[in-house]
């Protein structure tokens, strides 16, 4: 029996000599005897409860030890071996039990140990598993009519999330590198930096575990740190990067194993492309992610490269503010446009339609003071059912951005640019694109374009905003991931495949 409480010893011990016990030896010990036989008796009955409701009413392998280990405890000791041995019942054996029925479910396919395999080996996994995509039945986060193939592009999300490993460099000066650009039109190439630098999912501290290595250089802080103004020499900019590149190249053995081809490099600036052409392998095998995506000039290759939306951030600590549209009843205005005048594409524009000519068609150089005191920019965009998105100095624009973020559906007027996105999203539901030389016939494209097809596209703006927004801390499915997304497919689409 356990000890008695300390504290019921000693009251014992002090009235002991006031009170004792009037038996003191025969009826304490049958006490004892019968407690300690009502507890072996409990014991055997919670062991014997305890085997009852555990062991399954089939048959099993694990039932069958149990058992045999109960006969086994529970049996006479051996017979001596003159004795012959007494008959005995016996268990079926493991052979003889039925096989357990089919399951109905499909079986989950179980997924690979990816940090285990070498960087290439998960690239080339992951390209099968991309072009046998199962078909996705419904999903609440992705809309189907946005993409050109809704199936292959989740797999592959779901592929990047799990393996993608980047690796940024941490050489280079600032300001020209490691520090972001967070506000202006050339605000992406920052953004982007930003949140990959402050990735616990993505980025990893040993380079011989990486997929991809980032270069992470700012366009813009290039420009403004070496371009001589009036000069119209580049070719400061683009030997700083090639010098760069060598010295990578020289220090570590990563750019030299495959040429630059699992490295890349996201530049917003219109200069972005021309920063590279001094290198030839940052400009024939590196995956560039430009805003400038033209596809006649040779620098630009699609399918490889990367067409970077280009965003407009007026406020870093609110990137979403001003986000959001009217319904479709309240856009009284047919397309709307102001900006800049230069370029080949904005003086045909405003010949057109400029000036006032015409109600429906508000296109303006500056927008007016007389009209802005009566509804600012921002206020057209959201009133207007089309927002003109012409090309500039370059093929890319900040408005088809804007448009998507006051919901308005942005045509695009710019030969030769390769759209953000366009290897996985599919912009005819959502935009109009018209060829420069149509220009005079811009109305008439968009009043053919039905009621019912209009609001269908315009719900497809709604939908496609998520995709192009920009979080303080990343969201699935937001631009950041989408860019990252782009990149990592880039990559996987070019690894070859060995039998």
């Amino acid at each position: 029996m356990p000890p008695p409480h300390p504290a019921t010893a000693t009251a014992h011990s002090a009235g002991s000599s006031r009170r004792r016990p009037r038996c003191r030896g025969g009826m304490i010990s049958v006490s004892c005897c019968r407690v300690a036989a009502l507890a072996s008796l409990l014991a055997a009955a919670a062991a014997t409860a305890f085997l009852t409701f555990s062991l399954p009413s089939s048959p099993s392998v694990f039932t069958m030890k149990y058992a045999k280990e109960l006969s086994v405890a529970s049996s006479p000791p051996p017979p001596h071996p003159a004795s012959p041995p007494p008959p005995s019942l016996s268990l079926p054996t493991p052979a003889k039990l039925a096989p357990p029925p089919p399951s109905s479910a499909r079986p989950r396919k179980r997924e690979p140990s990816y940090w285990r395999m070498a960087p290439d080996d998960a690239l080339r996994y992951a390209k099968k598993e991309i072009m046998a995509a199962e078909p996705v039945v419904d999903d609440p986060d992705l809309h189907a009519p946005l993409f050109k193939n809704v199936s292959q592009f989740k797999r592959s999300y779901e592929l990047m999330e799990r393996i993608l490993k980047v690796y940024i460099y941490q050489d280079g000066r600032r300001p020209i590198f490691h520090t972001p650009p967070l506000s202006g039109i050339y605000a992406s190439e920052g953004w982007f930096m930003k949140l990959l630098k402050e990735s616990r999912r993505f980025v990893v501290a040993d380079a011989a575990r990486a997929h991809l290595f980032y270069l992470p250089y700012s366009s813009q802080h290039l420009r403004l740190s070496l371009y001589v103004p009036e000069s119209h020499n580049l070719r400061p900019l683009s030997v700083y990067l090639r010098n760069f590149v060598k010295g990578l190249a020289a220090k570590y053995p990563f750019w030299n194993r495959t040429r630059g081809a699992d490295h890349f490099l996201v530049a917003c600036h219109d200069w972005g492309p021309y920063t590279t052409t001094a290198h030839r392998d940052l400009r024939k095998n590196s995956i560039k992610a430009l805003c400038n995506a033209d596809s006649s000039e040779g620098i630009f290759v699609p399918g490889k490269d990367v067409s970077l939306p280009e965003t407009t951030i007026r406020t870093p600590k609110r990137p979403l503010r001003y986000v959001g549209g009217l319904p479709v009843s309240r856009r009284r205005i047919l397309a709307f446009f102001a900006g800049n005048v230069h370029g080949r594409v904005r003086p045909i524009l405003l010949r057109h339609w400029g000036d006032g000519h015409d109600d429906d068609m508000r296109v303006y150089a500056l927008l007016p003071g007389r009209v802005s005191r009566r509804m600012n920019y921002i206020q057209h965009m959201k009133n207007s059912r089309f927002c003109l998105c012409p090309m500039g100095y370059e093929v890319n624009s900040p408005r088809i951005v804007e448009a998507l973020y006051y919901e308005c559906v942005p045509v695009i007027i710019a030969d030769n640019f390769v759209l953000p996105f366009s290897d996985v999203l599919d912009w005819t539901a959502f935009s109009v694109v018209v060829a420069e030389k149509d220009i005079p016939d811009l109305k008439k494209i968009l009043q053919g374009i039905s009621l019912r097809r209009y609001v269908a596209m315009h719900d497809c703006v709604k939908r496609l905003q998520r995709h192009f927004l920009w979080h303080e801390r990343p969201i699935r499915y937001d631009l950041f991931h989408m860019i990252l997304h782009s990149i990592w497919l880039s990559r996987v689409n070019h690894v070859e495949l060995h039998e």
